[in-house]
C-alpha cells in the first residue's frame, strides 16, 4: 500500500485525524516555548551541528576510540554489519549467559532490526517496559512515533488493550490508574529478568561511556537489576568528548517533548561487580548513507522527532502510513537508503515547507534531502508512470511562453469544473481558489499601456 493510500485510510476517521494533528502540534508548540526560553538556543543548534559534522568526518576514528575505552572499562563490544548480524549477536549473548527472559527499554534500533520476533522465535521472552512501547507490543503493532510510540491511541483505547491483556476493569481511561496497572504488570518482569536491553542516545569516545535518556526510569530499573546488560547503538551515536553531552542534552528533550530535560539521563561506564555489560554497534546501511555527500548529514539525527511533530503530512496521515519503521521527514530521508524501490514514495510524503529543517536541533537540511531523494527516485525510474507523464507534459508546456499562455487560458475555464466534479484528490476536501479575472500578463500590459 502506498503512503497516499495508507494516509487515506487514516483520514477516514476524521475525529482521530483532528485529535492526532492537534496533539502533535501541541508538543511542537511546547518545543517553541522551551526553545525561546534558552537565550543561546541557536548557538546551541550550531554547536551541535558542527560537533556532528566533525564526528561524521572522522567516524571510524571515534568508534575505535570508543571501543578501546569501553573495553578498558570492562565492557564487551560487538560489531554488526546488518540487522541479521545484530540479532544473532544479541541471541548469542543471551544463550551464552543462559538468559531466557529479557526486558527492553528505549531502543528504536531493535525495531529497525526486528529483534523482538527473532528472539521470541528462538525461545526468549521479550518484554518492552516503557509504557508506550508496551502498549503497542500488547497490540502486536510497531510504534507509530519514535518518542511517543502510542500517540495514535486514545486513553479509552489503551484501557481496552489493558482490559484484554492485563485484566483491568473494562472502561478504565484514567491516566493515573492505567499507569499504575502497567507498573504492577511490569514489576514482576523486572524482578525476574535474566537480561536487560537498552538503546544508546550518546556514546562518548573519550571515556567509553554511553548515555540513555528516559522519562520513566525503566532503562535504569532493567539495567541495574539484571545480571546482563546489552546496549544496542547505531554507529552514528558516538560523540567525541564528555563535554559535548551538555550541548545535546540541552537540545534533546526540549526538541522532543518540550521538557527542560528528560527525567533521567543515565550514564553507564562499567558493569557492576558480577554483571556483564555488552555494547553492540550496528551499521545496517549507515556507512552507505555516510558515503553519499547529499545525505550524510541525516546521520546527525538525535531521534528527537521534532521534525515529525511539526510536519503537516505526518500529523494528518499518522505514523502507520509510512512504509518504514520511522515516519515523517527523517524517516523519509533514511528509508530510500535502505531500499529505494520499497520506500520510493516516502520522499514525496512532504510539502517541502521546510518546517522540519527549521526545528531540527542539529540543523539537518531535511527538506533539501527530501528533494534530492525525489530526484534520485525519478532517475531510477521508480516514480509512478502517471506522475512521469504529467511532469513531461508540464515540461512541454512551460518551455514555451505561448504554450503556457494557451494552457493557462484553458485552465482558467476548466477550474470551476474541477471544483464541481472533484476531479483532483486535493479538491475532495477543499476548493481550488478562483482564478483572477485577468492574468498577470494582461495586468502588466494594461499597467504599461499595452507595451510588454
Amino acid at each position: 500500500m502506498s503512503h497516499a493510500q495508507a494516509a487515506g485510510e487514516f483520514l477516514r476517521d476524521a475525529p482521530r485525524t483532528a485529535w492526532h494533528d492537534k496533539t502533535l502540534w501541541m508538543v511542537r508548540a511546547r518545543r517553541d516555548v522551551r526553545a525561546k526560553a534558552v537565550p543561546d538556543w541557536e548557538p546551541l543548534r550550531e554547536a551541535a551541528s558542527r560537533i556532528k559534522e566533525h564526528t561524521l568526518s572522522r567516524l571510524s576514528q571515534y568508534l575505535q576510540q570508543f571501543e578501546a575505552a569501553a573495553q578498558a572499562n570492562g565492557v564487551q563490544v560487538h560489531w554488526a554489519a546488518d540487522a541479521d548480524e545484530h540479532n544473532r549477536i544479541v541471541l548469542e549473548i543471551l544463550q551464552a549467559s543462559g538468559s531466557r527472559r529479557l526486558v527492553k527499554s528505549k531502543s528504536m534500533l531493535t525495531e529497525e532490526c526486528h529483534l523482538n520476533g527473532y528472539l521470541q522465535a528462538n525461545g526468549v521472552e521479550v518484554v518492552d517496559t516503557d509504557l508506550g512501547e508496551r502498549i503497542v507490543q500488547l497490540q502486536n503493532t510497531p510504534p507509530s512515533h519514535i518518542v511517543m510510540p502510542a500517540i495514535h491511541l486514545r486513553r479509552v483505547e489503551v484501557g481496552e488493550v489493558f482490559h484484554e491483556h492485563l485484566g483491568t476493569p473494562r472502561g478504565m481511561d484514567d491516566a493515573t490508574e492505567l499507569t499504575r496497572a502497567a507498573r504492577h504488570h511490569l514489576r514482576g518482569h523486572f524482578l525476574h529478568a535474566d537480561a536487560a536491553l537498552t538503546g544508546v542516545n550518546f556514546a562518548v569516545a573519550e571515556n567509553g561511556a554511553f548515555v540513555v535518556c528516559t522519562n520513566e526510569g525503566n532503562a535504569d530499573m532493567g539495567a541495574h537489576l539484571a545480571p546482563v546488560h546489552i546496549a544496542c547503538m547505531g554507529l552514528e551515536k558516538v560523540i567525541p568528548r564528555q563535554e559535548h553531552l551538555g550541548v545535546f542534552l540541552r537540545l534533546l528533550a526540549r526538541s522532543a517533548t518540550g521538557q527542560p530535560s528528560t527525567v533521567f539521563a543515565s550514564h553507564f561506564v562499567r558493569p557492576r561487580p558480577g554483571q556483564q555489560m555488552h555494547v553492540v554497534i550496528v551499521d545496517n546501511g549507515r556507512s552507505r548513507q555516510l558515503a553519499q555527500p547529499k545525505f550524510r548529514k541525516s546521520l546527525a539525527c538525535i531521534r528527537c522527532a521534532a521534525c515529525m511533530n511539526t510536519c503537516p503530512v505526518y500529523r494528518r496521515s499518522g505514523g502507520y502510513s509510512y512504509s518504514y519503521f520511522i515516519g515523517g521527514p527523517i524517516g523519509s530521508v533514511l528509508a530510500p537508503n535502505v531500499d529505494k524501490a520499497k520506500h520510493s514514495d516516502m520522499p514525496f510524503a512532504s510539502t517541502l515547507c521546510g518546517s522540519c529543517t527549521a526545528v531540527c536541533p542539529v540543523k539537518i537540511d531535511l527538506h533539501a534531502q527530501l528533494l534530492h531523494w525525489r530526484q534520485e527516485v525519478v532517475k531510477a525510474g521508480l516514480s509512478p508512470w502517471w506522475k512521469t507523464l504529467a511532469m513531461r507534459g508540464m515540461q512541454w508546456v512551460l518551455r514555451r511562453p505561448a504554450r503556457m499562455q494557451w494552457a493557462g487560458g484553458w485552465m482558467r475555464r476548466f477550474l470551476p469544473l474541477v471544483n464541481a466534479l472533484r476531479l483532483d484528490p486535493w479538491t475532495q476536501s477543499r476548493d481550488l481558489p478562483s482564478a483572477p479575472k485577468q492574468t498577470f500578463r494582461q495586468w502588466l500590459q494594461k499597467r504599461k499601456g499595452g507595451e510588454l
